[in-house]
């Protein structure tokens, strides 16, 4: 049976093959390990926990892993920005948001490449565009230990030129308000997020602003249009306003800078989720197995948009793991994730 509206089974499990080519790793076990990595993106389980279906060590994942991780990043990479382009076959320019997120874990604090200042986190950022309802990702970088925020977006930027892209305008938000962003993203068109902290007005404004970084000298300084606008909020019962604020250079009323702003920056968020929702987890705190999981759920998001019109993000998940099912134990587990999917589907009809 067909269900109308979802893909041919032929096609998923064409998808589920593309996947695993996509994983390039060399060896007696390849097969075996990419088939753990990506058992573990389906079932947003444990790499490790995973591993034991598949008759190979956590260990041996992890030796795979981190020899030829960085090489297999690069061909992922290559073919999340190869669906990018052909989503936008025949567009030139593209309005892009920028962005990082955080991925914490708990446990031993591990410093170097990758990870935070405090060791507790690894820092990704990314450039995204919507296009016909979907939100594609165009460039990826990790934020490694001493990378500036000007050559974050610097290096993003220069992966969507490297698609052939032309960048019509920019959004990003406070955490890459620095003057070296603002002088580079001048020459686009750009709407930045602005600390309210750092300019200090705390009323309706629209003109003429002018950083005052302590570490440059007056000529060094950005000049741009400084938007300020407060929101009201109720905090303990009583109302209050929230002062929040904007860098541009467009030439429109304030009015349509803060709705195009929303418009082309608020997808990212939502776009994070959906990667997230395909994030394994591991115990390895190697920063080429964090990194490659990270980029392997991309992957996932990145083929997830193709068909994001005709199923949800869980059904996408649950039809494709159909396809990697090699044991009865596995057939369980999807029977019992799909039984409660099934009834939490209920529980909301009802509740209507």
């Amino acid at each position: 049976m067909v269900t109308p509206g979802l893909p041919h089974q032929n096609n998923l499990q064409q998808i589920g093959y593309k996947l695993l080519s996509m994983l390039t790793f060399k060896g007696r076990r390849a097969e075996e390990v990419a088939r753990v990595l990506v058992s573990a993106c389906l079932w947003k389980d444990s790499v490790e926990g995973r591993s034991n279906g598949y008759n190979v060590s956590p260990q041996t994942v992890r030796n795979y892993v981190e020899e030829q991780g960085n090489e297999v990043v690069e061909k992922l990479l290559e073919s999340m920005r190869r669906i990018s382009m052909e989503m936008l076959k025949g567009v030139k320019e593209v309005d892009v948001s920028i962005d990082w997120t955080t991925k914490t874990w708990y446990g031993k604090p591990v410093n170097g490449l990758g990870s935070s200042a405090k060791g507790s986190s690894w820092n990704y950022a990314t450039a995204t565009t919507k296009y016909q309802g979907m939100v594609l990702l165009l460039a990826f970088v990790p934020q490694v230990n001493g990378m500036t925020k000007d050559e974050i977006v610097k290096f993003l930027v220069e992966q969507i030129a490297g698609m052939g892209f032309k960048v019509r305008l920019v959004t990003l938000d406070a955490g890459f308000y620095t003057v070296e962003v603002l002088r580079f993203i001048s020459q686009f068109k750009y709407v930045m997020g602005v600390p309210v902290g750092d300019v200090k007005i705390y009323e309706e404004f629209d003109g003429e602003y002018a950083t005052n970084s302590k570490r440059r000298k007056k000529e060094e300084q950005v000049n741009f249009r400084l938007l300020v606008y407060g929101k009201e909020i109720v905090k303990k019962k009583r109302k209050t306003v929230v002062y929040f604020a904007r860098a541009t250079n467009l030439n429109l009323t304030k009015r349509e800078v803060l709705k195009l702003y929303n418009k082309v920056r608020g997808p990212i968020e939502t776009s994070y989720r959906n990667i997230k929702a395909f994030l394994p987890f591991t115990s390895s705190t190697k920063f080429v197995f964090r990194e490659l999981i990270f980029v392997l759920a991309m992957v996932f998001y990145s083929l997830y948009t193709v068909f994001k019109d005709v199923m949800r993000r869980e059904e996408f998940r649950l039809l494709l793991i159909l396809c990697f099912l090699d044991d009865l134990s596995d057939l369980k587990d999807f029977i019992f994730t799909l039984e409660k999917t099934l009834n939490n589907k209920i529980d909301l009809f009802l509740r209507r």
